[in-house]
């Protein structure tokens, strides 16, 4: 009997946003696309967000190899989470912060979720710093 055919690896559906400064920061679309983002795109270095206690995105500001991001920057990229969730109107959201290498996905999680450790949790206005770039990919 033959096997039947491989589904397609389907690209992450991300959003691409640049910061001033010339910092990068992606925001997963699907819950597939966050867990994709979160654990597979994500380098150790990077800042995760996510809002706290709500849906929404999950969002990476990359950081190259021997730079970090200012406090400004780490803020901006917070803002981002906030708008991509259902708080995007809002005066202030709660985001909890952390460095992808303390985001983990639990055995058997549904598509989405993950734990993390060491957060630290912005108060922010949710704001965009552009239109989108175009998507990120793996």
């Amino acid at each position: 009997m033959p096997r039947p055919p491989r589904p397609e690896r389907v690209p992450p559906k991300i959003w691409r946003y640049e910061l001033p400064g010339g910092w990068v920061v992606l925001a997963g679309r699907t819950d597939q696309d966050n867990d994709r983002l979160s654990i597979r795109l994500a380098k150790p270095n990077d800042w995760w967000f996510h809002v706290r206690g709500l849906p929404g995105s999950h969002v990476v500001l990359q950081v190259p190899a021997g730079e970090e991001p200012d406090n400004e920057t780490v803020k901006a990229a917070a803002a981002v989470a906030a708008w991509h969730s259902r708080k995007r109107e809002a005066k202030e959201v709660a985001v909890s912060a952390t460095r992808a290498r303390y985001v983990t996905k639990p055995r058997g999680a549904q598509p989405g979720t993950v734990e993390i450790r060491k957060e630290k949790v912005l108060k922010v206005r949710p704001a965009l710093p552009g239109p989108p770039t175009g998507a990120g990919g793996d």
